[in-house]
Order: structure tokens, then sequence, then C-alpha cells
């Protein structure tokens, strides 16, 4: 059997798993074709081939593995909202997508403000927008699906404070969280405190970027000052013992996307990736994609870098996909009956 055959049966055993999926950026799941149709629909100029596109909008293996790269490609990727109809079909083919890799419980975070910009669309309407179609393709796909409003640190508070208030306005559709995102390196969380303790007092949970490409103290920072329940990516809290024992024993869980991690410049290579030392550690970490169309990956790629690069055993990855739904913002009688069926399917 040749080293493509074995990745490829290896592969098809990580497919068979029933998942969980607590991080992906919708404005990072958009498929080529799609990319191409809705250009030659609105007249954007772009690349005219799939390959010359993919290198606007993907990481390529001759890129610079930098957070500024990876960040760039969203540059591109803003050009393509450009109605209601593109909202709309990115959203199902997202859930259609995750329904294929066998994803059975999917939280799907959007940007309102990153699909409102090329057109000046209101937010209320992109929130509309996309509560309609992942709720239709939920249904015709079989996944359960809740939406997570994301908001960027480069952007204003003002902005951040609307999409929270109609954000909480939606709990009842199926939007459970708030989510701060975007360049920690260069912009600080303070401004967005009060914004994220009084979208808690309304009913939303809450999820922070942190500890991806900013030091330790951003995970602490989230967990404290903000009310973070669960942290994205957070790999670098490895850094600081003290910090690593605050999420221990709050048992916050960690969003951990390994491709993105290593694309994004965080670690030199992919073995030097932290989560086993992070499960060693006794933190609760969850295996996700992130940008799966901007990595190009699944999540099945994801579990099979964590168990045959990563060297995690399969009965540990069962558990962590038990964990994630343990971790999830479903409601408490659902969240019950996922992780039942979830045992039941993996056997644990």
């Amino acid at each position: 059997m040749s080293a493509v055959e074995r990745v490829t049966a290896s592969l098809n055993t990580y497919r068979a798993l029933p998942k969980v999926e607590l991080h992906r950026h919708l404005e990072g799941s958009l498929r080529l074709d799609t990319m191409l149709d809705i250009a030659t629909q609105h007249g954007i100029t772009i690349p005219a081939d799939v390959l010359r596109l993919s290198t606007l909008v993907q990481i390529q293996e001759e890129d610079k593995l930098t957070f500024q790269n990876f960040l760039s490609k969203f540059n591109t990727l803003r050009l393509f909202y450009r109605s209601p109809d593109v909202i709309h079909r990115i959203t199902r083919e997202a859930i259609e997508d995750a329904a294929k890799d066998n994803v059975k419980y999917m939280e799907l975070r959007f940007t309102p403000v990153a699909l409102s910009r090329a057109e000046r669309f209101p937010l209320h309407d992109v929130i509309d927008w996309v509560i309609s179609s992942a709720k239709e393709a939920s249904e015709k796909h079989g996944v359960i699906v809740r939406l997570i409003a994301s908001v960027n640190r480069h952007e204003s508070a003002e902005l951040a404070e609307q999409v929270a208030w109609l954000a909480a306005d939606h709990v009842k559709d199926g939007l459970v969280a708030l989510d701060l995102a975007g360049n920690e390196a260069d912009f600080p969380s303070q401004p967005f405190y009060g914004i994220f303790k009084e979208a808690k007092q309304a009913g939303l949970h809450v999820t922070i970027h942190a500890g991806e490409w900013g030091p330790a103290y951003n995970v602490s920072e989230a967990i404290e000052e903000i009310g973070a329940e669960r942290i994205g990516h957070g790999v670098r809290v490895m850094e600081d013992e003290s910090i690593v024992k605050l999420a221990r024993e709050r048992q916050t869980a960690f969003e951990v996307c390994i491709t993105s991690n290593y694309q994004s410049g965080i670690f030199e290579s992919l073995e030097t990736h932290p989560l086993t030392q992070m499960l060693d550690a006794g933190l609760n970490v969850t295996i996700n994609t992130d940008d799966p169309s901007i990595s190009r990956i699944t999540l099945s790629h994801e579990y099979y870098t964590a168990c045959e690069d990563l060297k995690m055993p399969q009965t540990i990855l069962k558990q962590r996909i038990v964990a994630a739904a343990k971790a999830s913002f479903i409601e408490e009688t659902e969240k019950e009956k996922l992780v039942k069926q979830l045992e039941k399917d993996l056997k644990l």
C-alpha cells in the first residue's frame, strides 16, 4: 500500500467518526467554486481560474506562515459578500460541508460587520439572513447548528455593542454566544470588557480568542476580566504554569485548531504543537477547524493530524469529541441528548 493510500485509508477512519465542531468561522468556510460564481455574477475582479484564486484566499505551501498572512486572506474574502443571496448560499454550504464530514453538532461563528461591509447592509438584516439559512440547512442536512456572533478587536467598541444587542435579541433563534476575535497581538481586549459582561447578563454565552498570537496572560484576562467560558485557541497558555492552573481549575474549554495554529506561525512545525502537553496538564481541550477553506482541511483532517502526527490515542480523541459536546453552548436538555448519543456511537 502506498503512503497516499495509507493516508486515505486512515483518513476514512476519522471521516466515519461523529464529530463536534465548536470553532468554525463562516467567513473562512467559502468554497472556491462558489467564489468564482459570485465573482462572475457581481463583476468582482479576481483571477479567473481556481488555482490563481486559491493563492489569494487559501494558505499555500510556499506562503510565509505568519498571522499577518493568515489574516490577509480575509481581505480578499470580504469582497464576496455582495447580496443577501450570497450570504444565504455560503451559510447553507458551510453547513452542508460539515454534514458531509459527519459533523453532528456545530457552532458556526460569523462576523456581522464583515458580512455587511461590502454593500453596507444593515447589521440586523445580515444576522437574520444567517439565522434563517442556518435553520434551513440544519434541518435539511441533519446537523444541529448553533450560531456565535463575532466582533473584531481592531474595530470600534460601538460596533461591537450593536452586534451584542442584536445577538441578545436572537438567543431564542439559536444565536447563543458572543465572540471576540481578530488581531490580539496589536489590539487589546480592554475596550470590550463591559460589552461582554452585559452580553452575558442578557443571556449570551462568551468565548474569546486569546493566547493565540498574544501571550498566556490574555487567557487569564479572558477568563477573569471578560467572563470567557471557552477560549478560542489558547495554545500559548502553556507559557505560564499559574494560568494553566487557573484554566484547569475552572475547566475552561479550549477550542484548539491545530492546522490553523501552525499556518498562522505560532509554532515552527506541526510536531511542536502543544496539544498533547495541554492534555497532559489536565486542560479541557477540544479539536476544531477554525477556517476550513483557508486552511484547506476538514475536521476529519484535524482528527487525523491529532492522532497520526501528534500521536494522540484514538480513545482520547473520542473522549475529546464528547468533551466538546459537554462544552457546547446548546440548551441543557439538548446537550444531555447529544452527549448520550455520541457516547453510544463512539462506544464510550
